[in-house]
């Protein structure tokens, strides 16, 4: 392989990887901030053991994030350096703003909130985690103001061979960062609503701290009941702007080779000998109304661009559908769980099938970050820079050497994660 295949499949890796940590830091920190703020309402103590029990994981969480974060960012002066020559006016500061406000804020404040039990007050106490919780999804934003740029480049003029910035504000308004800043922290929040279902679901099918995590498992419940719904319908209208602004992922993540009115949306397509699908059961009107809220709207077909400009059609097609066929499954789960709360203990394999279900929204992020990503190319930059001309001048067995290397610690570093929260996670609630 060449270089620029090698440094795509390990910034993909290191994406992917940091990614498994990202979601659950910014739900779970939310609701240990939700528990403890009950606390402090109602001076349950049960509510404190909550807070106690999830924060423990979501400091697990939060500080194997942090490693596997921190050496992302390199990548794009070692990997990527002349994109990093080419729009590092527009990143850099973005960049930097996350590192020196949002997260100073979010590492000081989960250490004052760690060392200050019985030291604070209580109402101090919580606003520290809550400073924490907000902190870390202003960390996120600023990460997704960059991607966003890269999405669709706004706020810069082209000088001396590069872009330059021109507005920071509309850097900033970007409405197509802020689609996709919305959609990650639903997805964050769905995510972390089930991770505390499933923790739960495994102690109540032992009957341990029956209370305690029956209580969870409605948190989580609800949690994760009312962000499938939000993910969902804000999903339907960044779909509306992925319509407007990038056609050509639209029609990759339908495999939609030739434009029509009334365009249809299909459930399989399979390669055909001509290079383009064929497609099957398919709902006539569909892709109009979805990316143009008019079943009758014209959508651009694959075969009115350049190939050049097409970006990878598998890929893109088959992780469109599970993101969206796994976000199908999950309200179901979660509204079940509600409805049979109060006899939660006697649903055995419901327990042990939410137990397993925990992986599911991973899978459903991965996948999205996926359409997101490969449905951009060949762009780095949307409509600037092609993703082969950002690459460094480097040989590919150095490239090699390091994605080795990555594959290994991080392989490494998620055993340990895991291990470390399933050891925790079975230990209950301090008494």
């Amino acid at each position: 392989m060449d270089t620029l295949m090698l440094s795509r499949l390990q910034f993909a890796a290191a994406t992917f990887f940091h990614f498994i940590f990202v979601p659950l830091t910014l739900g779970l920190s939310i609701i240990t901030a939700i528990m403890e703020t009950q606390y402090v309402r109602t001076g349950d103590e049960m509510y404190k053991k909550m807070a106690k029990f999830w924060g423990k994981l979501f400091l697990i969480n939060f500080a194997l994030g942090i490693v596997t974060g921190i050496t992302l960012e390199f990548q794009f002066g070692t990997n990527w350096s002349r994109y990093s020559a080419y729009v590092g006016d527009i990143f850099g500061p973005l960049l930097a703003i996350e590192a020196t406000v949002a997260f100073f804020l979010e590492s000081t404040f989960v250490a004052v909130w760690v060392f200050g039990w019985d030291k604070l007050s209580p109402k101090f106490h919580a606003v520290c985690i809550w400073i924490a919780a907000l902190a870390a999804s202003l960390s996120a934003l600023w990460i997704i103001l960059a991607n966003g740029f890269m999405q669709n480049p706004q706020g810069f003029v082209l000088r001396n061979g590069r872009a330059e910035l021109e507005s920071f504000w509309a850097v900033v308004q970007n409405p197509f960062a802020w689609h996709i800043y919305a959609h990650t922290l639903f997805a964050a929040f769905l995510l972390s609503g089930f991770f505390v279902m499933g923790v739960s679901a495994w102690h109540l099918m032992r009957k341990q701290h029956v209370e305690f995590f029956t209580r969870s498992f409605k948190y989580g419940a609800v949690f994760a009941l009312i962000f499938s719904v939000a993910v969902a319908a804000q999903g339907h209208l960044h779909g509306a702007e992925v319509a407007r602004m990038q056609p050509a992922k639209l029609a990759a993540m339908e495999a939609h080779f030739h434009t029509q009115k009334n365009a249809p949306m299909y459930l399989l397509a399979i390669p055909g000998q001509d290079g383009n699908y064929v497609e099957a059961i398919g709902i006539p009107g569909l892709l109009s109304w979805l990316a143009f809220n008019d079943p009758s709207a014209e959508v651009k077909g694959l075969n009115d661009f350049a190939p050049a400009d097409r970006p990878p059609v598998a890929i893109t097609f088959w992780a469109f559908r599970l993101m969206v066929g796994i976000g199908t499954i999950m309200p179901l789960l979660a509204l079940y769980g509600l409805w049979r709360l109060r006899k939660i203990t006697q649903e055995s394999k419901y327990l042990r099938l939410m137990l397993w279900a925990i992986p599911l929204p991973y899978l459903a992020i991965e996948a999205g970050w996926t359409v997101a990503e490969v449905g951009r190319q060949p762009w780095i930059v949307y409509g600037l820079m092609r993703t082969r001309d950002a690459v460094s001048p480097v040989d590919p067995s150095q490239v090699a050497i390091s994605l080795l290397a990555f594959l290994v610690v991080y392989g490494f570093l998620g055993a340990v994660d895991i291990w470390l929260l399933a050891k925790y996670a079975k230990k209950g609630p301090v008494h």
